[in-house]
C-alpha cells in the first residue's frame, strides 16, 4: 500500500441511497463518461519548426517530428504515432496515442512542444430535415427569395457568379452525379477534386466520450477505422450535397434555383461516413489539405458544443483565415439550450461563424378538395405526395379540440383506412406514435392538422404524412362529422405555391447563442438557413428542403466567392472579408412586433449579410467588433477607424442603435432559448459625433460605452448593439458586446436537486442510486461507483483527485461541519493539462489524480446525452493507469471559475464525495 494511504478497508455498511428523479432518472445512467467528449489517451501535439527546437545534436536535416519523437524516447514515454501534419506556417505536429494520459504533462515539457490537446469527437452535422422526394420536372419555379433578401440577385445581374474561385467543402462528401452539381467529377466539372478521408462505414457515436481512468466501450455506427480514398462521393448521407447546391447549383433546374456562386469550382472533402461522428484530428487533416490544395475558401457546416476558442480545429481555422483565405463555419443549431453554448470549430477567433435567418418564402404544395367547396389546402412538403387519385377523408376524431387524437390504438369500429386519407389532430404524443396507430388500421396517407404549435416540417419516420394548418384541418373534420362527401387529391404537377414564412427574415430559433466563455463575439454574421431548397443525392431524391446553420454557412462561402471574383483573390481581400460582411449587414429584429428590440447580437451576429453592399463598399470600418468584456475586466473606452477608399469626399454622422440585452441566466441557471431580452441598453458616447473624410483618408472615432443600469447581475445580462456610421446615401455599422456582471461570479458546478431529485454532484451505484454515506465497492460488473455531475457553466480547468477519507477541508459546494481541523486552500500547483500523481494540489495532500481536463463546456438541460456528466469507475485505477489499493477514500472535485486565477484556491469551486471503500 502506498505511503500515506489509509489501510483500513471499510466494513460492509448499511448505506442509505437516493433514487434519482426529476428531469433525469436512473435509466439515464449508462456506465459511461461524458466529461470532455475526448478519445482516450489520444492527443494532437503541435511542435516548432526543426530549427527552433533546442537540441545538442546537429540537425542533419532532421524533421521536427523526428526530433520530438527522440525526446519522447529519451523520457521513456510510450507512444504510437497515428498521423503527422506538416503545413509550415499553419500547423506542424502529430497525433499520438500515449500509453498513459498522465504523460501529457511530460510531453508538454519537451523543448519545442507548443501545445498538446486531446482529440475531440465532433457530432455529425445537425439539420432539421423538412422533406425530400423524387425529382419533379414540372414543379413551378421558386423565386430565389434568399438571393433577393441578401442582394445576391443584383450581383448575378452584374455577371458576378464566382468564376475562377475554388471552394473547399469539408462535410459528408458530395453526390457529383447529381446533374445540377455538374454530373461528374474531376477537372472541367463543377466538383473538380477532393478527397474522402473516412469511407462509407466510418462513424463514431457522439455518445462515446472519454475519461482516461475508465474501461470504455466504444459505441459506433460503423467502423472507427477510416478507409480513405480519392473519391468524395456521398450517396448515403446528403448533407454535403445540400451544402454544395447552396454554393453551386446550376441555374437551369426544375426549381429554377441557383447556387450563390454557381460558376465557382468545388473541392469536396469527406470527413463523415453515412452516419456518426468524426474525431477532430480528421477535421484538422481536411483543413490543412484544403489549404494545401489552393482553395480560396473553406467551408465547414459542422461543429460540436465547445464554448471556448482553444480547440485544435478552431485554432487552425483561425490561422488559415489569418493567411488570407476565408473560412466559414456553422454557428450551431443549439439555440434552444440558451447562451454560452457556442460550437467549435466555429469558435475559431478569425473564422466567420454563421448564424441562420429563416427564408421569407417556403416552396410548398397544395392539395385539391373535392365534394365540398374549399380553396386548395397547402401542405408542408416541397414536392407532391406520391398519392394517385381522389380519396375520401376519414377523421380519427370529430372533436376538433381533442388533445390526444390517435395517441392510443384506434377503436375496433375503425374501418379499413387504406381507402382513405386519414385526418389526425396534432398533440400529446409523437407524430410517429399517431401514425403507427393509423397504420395498424391500414392507413397509408395521413394529414396531421396543427393545434397551434406552428406550421412547419415534421418528423414522420417512414410514414406518408404531412402537416396542414389548423383552420384547414378543422374544416375537413367538421365536413366529415357532418357526413359531407369530402375527399382530397394530390396533384403531381402544377400545385406548387410560394408560402410566406411567418418567421421569414428573423433569426432562426435553432441558431446557437454566443458569446464564447472567453468572451469572443460569436456568431459573426447571419445568412438564410431556415427552409432552404437545394440539391441532394440522386438516390435520396435529387432535391430537398433542409434547415440549419449548416445551410447558412455555405451561403456565406458563396458570397465570399463573389467577393474574391469582384475584388481579386489577394490575401488582403480575404483578411477584410469578415469586416466587410459585418459592417454592411442588415440588422435583424427579435420579432415582427413594433417596439420590440433588435435581436441580441449573441444570436444574430452583426446581422443578415448584404452581399451587394459588402462587395461594392468603398468605406472600410475597422475593427468591426468592439468587446467591452465583463465588469471585472471592463474596457469601456474603444476606438475604430473609418477609411474612405472611394473617389468622393464623404460626411458621416454616428448614432447608437441598441439591440436587446440578453438575460442569459434565469433562476441561477442558463436560460433556455429563446433567451429573454430586456430593452435596457448601454449608454454610448462618441468623439467626434460627425466628421468628413476625404478619399484615401481615415477618421478615428473614440467610443465610451457604459453598461446598462437597472439590471440584475445574477441574470448575467449580455448587452449589445450597433454604432451606425451613415449619411443619406450609405450606412455602415460597428458592433459592440459586453456583460453587465462578472463572469467569475457564474457558478460552474450545479449543486441543486433540480435535475435528479437529489443534490449533485453525487456518487451513484451501478443501479443508478445516489449514495449518501460510506459504501464499499468490489468493482465487478455490477458493483462500482459513478460520479454524476453537471457543469452549470464552462470551466477552464476541472480536476478530480483521490484524497484520504479523514481530510479536513472547507469546500464551496458541500460545507461539512468538521470543526476539529479546517484546511483552507491558499495556493495552487495546478499543471496543464494533466497533473502529477500523488503529492499535493492547492496545499491539499492528494493520493492521485483521477481526471483533469481543461476548457470544458457547460451542460445543457436536455436529456439527450448533453444534460449531465457521468464518470463510471469500472476499475480501481488512477488516471495514469496504476491500481488504487484497497482502502477507503474520498473524491475531491475542483472547477476553476471563468476568468479565475489557477494559482488562487478561492477561484475554484470544490466538492468532497462521501467515503468510498475499494474492495477489489
Amino acid at each position: 500500500m502506498a505511503p500515506g494511504m489509509v489501510s483500513l478497508v471499510l466494513p460492509l455498511l448499511a448505506v442509505t441511497s437516493v433514487a434519482l428523479g426529476a428531469k433525469f432518472s436512473p435509466s439515464d445512467l449508462t456506465r459511461k463518461t461524458t466529461f470532455g467528449n475526448t478519445i482516450p489517451n489520444k492527443f494532437i501535439v503541435e511542435v516548432d519548426a526543426a530549427q527552433d527546437i533546442p537540441t545538442k545534436r546537429e540537425l542533419d536535416n532532421r524533421r521536427s517530428h523526428d526530433i520530438f519523437y527522440e525526446h519522447l524516447e529519451k523520457r521513456s514515454l510510450g507512444f504510437k504515432v497515428e498521423k503527422e501534419f506538416d503545413s509550415p506556417g499553419l500547423f506542424t505536429g502529430s497525433v499520438l496515442t500515449l500509453d498513459s494520459a498522465q504523460d501529457a504533462s511530460k510531453v508538454l515539457a519537451i523543448p519545442g512542444v507548443k501545445a498538446i490537446r486531446p482529440v475531440v469527437l465532433v457530432p455529425p452535422p445537425k439539420q432539421v430535415h423538412v422533406v425530400t422526394g423524387p425529382d419533379d420536372p414540372q414543379v413551378p419555379a421558386d423565386g430565389e427569395s434568399t438571393h433577393v433578401i441578401t442582394g445576391v440577385d443584383k450581383l448575378h445581374a452584374q455577371g458576378i457568379s464566382g468564376k475562377g474561385i475554388k471552394i473547399g467543402i469539408i462535410d459528408t462528401g458530395v453526390d457529383y452525379t447529381n446533374p445540377y452539381l455538374g454530373g461528374a467529377f474531376g477537372p472541367g466539372h463543377k466538383v473538380i477534386g477532393g478527397y474522402d478521408f473516412v469511407g462509407d462505414a466510418y462513424g463514431q457515436s457522439n455518445q462515446h466520450c472519454v475519461i482516461e481512468i475508465l474501461v470504455l466501450t466504444t459505441f459506433a455506427d460503423g467502423t472507427n477505422t477510416p478507409v480513405p480514398d480519392s473519391d468524395p462521393l456521398d450517396q448515403c448521407n446528403g448533407h454535403g450535397s445540400h451544402v454544395a447546391g447552396i454554393i453551386g447549383a446550376e441555374p437551369v433546374n426544375p426549381f429554377n434555383i441557383s447556387g450563390v456562386a454557381f460558376d465557382a469550382s468545388i473541392n469536396a472533402y469527406r470527413i463523415f461516413g453515412c452516419s456518426g461522428s468524426v474525431s477532430d484530428d480528421i477535421i484538422v487533416e481536411a483543413l490543412l489539405q484544403g489549404a494545401k490544395d489552393g482553395n480560396n475558401i473553406l467551408t465547414l457546416s459542422l461543429g460540436g458544443t465547445d464554448g471556448w476558442t482553444e480547440g485544435t480545429a478552431s485554432v487552425i481555422a483561425s490561422r488559415i483565415s489569418d493567411s488570407g483565405r476565408i473560412v466559414t463555419i456553422a454557428a450551431g443549431n443549439d439555440g434552444s439550450v440558451g447562451s454560452w453554448y457556442t460550437s467549435g470549430p466555429g469558435n475559431g477567433i478569425d473564422a466567420i461563424s454563421v448564424a441562420s435567418v429563416d427564408n421569407t418564402i417556403i416552396p410548398l404544395q397544395n392539395l385539391t378538395v373535392h365534394g365540398v367547396t374549399h380553396d386548395p389546402i397547402t401542405y408542408f412538403s416541397a414536392l407532391p405526395l406520391p398519392v394517385e387519385g381522389t380519396l375520401p377523408i376519414y377523421a380519427t376524431s370529430t372533436d376538433v379540440t381533442v388533445a390526444d387524437d390517435a395517441c392510443n390504438p384506434l377503436p375496433d369500429s375503425t374501418p379499413d383506412l387504406s381507402k382513405y386519407v386519414v385526418l389526425v389532430r396534432r398533440g400529446s404524443c409523437t407524430f410517429v406514435q399517431k401514425l403507427t396507430n393509423v397504420a395498424a388500421k391500414g392507413g397509408n396517407v395521413t394529414l396531421i392538422y396543427d393545434n397551434g404549435n406552428g406550421f412547419a416540417g415534421i418528423e414522420v419516420g417512414n410514414f406518408t404524412a404531412v402537416l396542414i394548418q389548423a383552420a384547414d384541418g378543422v374544416f375537413l373534420a367538421q365536413q366529415f362529422a357532418a357526413g359531407a362527401p369530402v375527399a382530397v387529391s394530390f396533384p403531381q404537377s402544377g400545385a406548387s405555391t410560394n408560402f410566406p414564412s411567418s418567421t421569414g427574415g428573423l433569426v432562426s430559433t435553432f441558431t446557437t447563442y454566443g458569446p464564447t466563455n472567453d468572451f469572443y463575439f460569436k456568431p459573426a454574421v447571419a445568412a438564410p438557413g431556415g427552409n432552404i431548397l437545394s440539391t441532394y443525392p440522386v438516390p435520396l431524391g435529387t432535391f430537398a428542403v433542409l434547415s440549419g446553420t449548416s445551410m447558412a454557412t455555405p451561403f456565406v462561402a458563396g458570397v465570399s466567392a463573389l467577393l474574391f471574383e469582384a475584388r481579386g483573390t489577394s490575401p488582403a481581400v480575404g483578411r477584410i472579408a469578415r469586416t466587410l460582411f459585418e459592417t454592411t449587414a442588415q440588422r435583424v429584429p427579435s420579432s415582427k412586433t413594433d417596439g420590440d428590440p433588435l435581436q441580441t447580437l449573441t444570436q444574430q451576429g452583426a446581422g443578415l449579410i448584404d452581399a451587394f453592399r459588402a462587395i461594392h463598399a468603398d468605406v472600410l470600418v475597422s475593427p468591426s467588433e468592439l468587446i467591452t468584456n465583463d465588469t471585472a475586466h471592463f474596457r469601456g473606452v474603444q476606438t475604430f477607424t473609418v477609411k474612405n477608399q472611394g473617389k468622393d469626399t464623404k460626411t458621416f454622422k454616428i448614432s447608437h442603435v441598441p439591440a436587446g440585452t440578453a438575460l442569459t441566466f434565469q433562476g441561477g441557471v442558463p436560460a433556455d432559448g429563446p433567451v429573454p431580452l430586456s430593452s435596457k441598453a448601454a449608454n454610448v458616447k462618441f468623439v467626434p459625433t460627425s466628421f468628413t473624410v476625404h478619399p484615401g483618408q481615415s477618421q478615428r472615432v473614440t467610443v465610451l460605452i457604459t453598461p446598462p443600469t437597472g439590471l440584475n447581475a445574477s441574470d448575467f445580462p449580455v448587452f449589445s448593439g450597433f454604432l451606425e456610421i451613415s449619411n443619406a446615401q450609405e450606412s455602415y455599422h460597428v458592433t459592440y458586446l459586453g456583460l453587465a456582471a462578472a463572469l467569475k461570479n457564474a457558478q460552474v458546478i450545479d449543486n441543486t436537486d433540480t435535475f435528479f431529485g437529489a443534490k449533485i454532484p453525487a456518487i451513484a451505484d451501478a443501479s443508478g442510486n445516489f449514495i449518501t454515506g460510506p459504501q464499499n465497492f468490489t468493482f465487478n460488473s455490477t458493483d462500482f461507483p459513478s460520479l454524476v455531475a453537471r457543469l452549470n457553466f464552462g470551466t477552464p480547468k476541472l480536476r478530480f483527485d483521490l484524497v484520504e477519507p479523514n481530510i479536513k477541508i472547507s469546500t464551496t459546494l458541500n460545507r461539512r461541519e468538521e470543526d476539529a481541523e479546517k484546511h483552507v486552500f491558499e495556493r495552487s500547483l495546478f499543471s496543464f493539462p494533466w497533473g502529477p500523481g500523488s503529492g499535493s494540489f492547492a496545499s491539499v495532500k492528494t493520493l492521485g489524480s483521477l481526471y483533469e481536463g481543461d476548457f470544458l463546456p457547460r451542460n445543457s438541460d436536455v436529456n439527450d446525452g448533453t444534460g449531465f456528466n457521468e464518470l463510471s469507475f469500472t476499475t480501481p485505477t488512477f488516471a495514469n493507469g496504476t491500481t488504487i489499493p484497497d482502502g477507503s477514500y474520498r473524491i475531491l472535485l475542483r472547477a476553476l471559475k471563468v476568468t479565475g486565477d489557477p494559482t488562487k484556491e478561492g477561484d475554484f469551486e470544490s466538492w468532497l464525495s462521501p467515503v468510498i471503500g475499494v474492495q477489489a
